[in-house]
């Protein structure tokens, strides 16, 4: 059974930013043959990261959830990867859309291959919304740490530009779509892709960053 927007809404405001104990963010488990479990230390390390640079206090291990189910509604912060095809099925689409229309907060992180999936499945939740790209004047590059240039580049998989985009309704953000810079290949381990200190640190700092937006929305 689906929780209405409004109570939902009210469970996800008393979240707060600093003063909760082991607020909960999780991982989209969904179908159609991509890897959505792929980068399996990045949340771990960007809730550590975020406990110690910003002092959240984020329940070091994240969650794994469907997106049909009403465990979507206990994470005011859901996150998205892969490499491959994603389908949300009609039950997981309306659903989605209550979860995000009623206050929660749905990161995607391309890891190189997801895009042209996640854009025709984000369509099916909002059809009458589109992805809007986010200059770097937006908010969410100037939170504690200040991104003059906008959505940094972690991992070459191309000459490509960085990019991010957004979903609102009104003026809140209820998606963020981040495309051409893999944040989550710099969350993870260090021994995992090799980058260099300067560029995970980089991928980090800007993972605090949307944290930081998002629970002070």
């Amino acid at each position: 059974m689906r929780i209405p927007a409004l109570i939902l809404f009210l469970i996800i405001s008393t979240f707060g930013f600093t003063q909760n104990q082991g607020v909960k963010i999780a991982l989209l488990k969904y179908s159609g043959g991509g890897d959505w479990y792929a980068n399996p230390t990045s949340l771990p390390n960007l809730i550590q990261y975020c406990n110690s640079n910003l002092k959240t206090n984020i329940h070091p291990e994240p969650s794994t959830v469907e997106p049909g189910t009403s465990e979507i509604f206990n994470f005011p912060f859901i996150h998205v990867t892969g490499h491959g095809n994603i389908i949300f099925s009609e039950n997981e689409t309306a659903n989605l859309r209550t979860y995000l229309e009623g206050g929660g907060f749905l990161h995607v992180d391309d890891n190189y291959g997801l895009d042209e999936y996640i854009r025709r499945e984000m369509k099916k939740v909002f059809p009458d919304k589109e992805f809007t790209e986010l200059p770097p004047s937006h908010p969410i590059f100037h939170q504690k740490y200040t991104f003059n240039e906008g959505l940094p580049k972690i991992h070459e998989h191309g000459n490509k530009p960085p990019q991010a985009f957004g979903i609102f309704i009104g003026d809140r953000m209820v998606c963020l779509y981040t495309f051409e810079t893999d944040l989550g290949d710099g969350w993870e381990d260090p021994d995992v892709h090799n980058n260099p200190p300067a560029v995970r640190e980089k991928a980090l700092k800007m993972g605090a960053n949307i944290i930081q937006f998002v629970f002070g929305q």
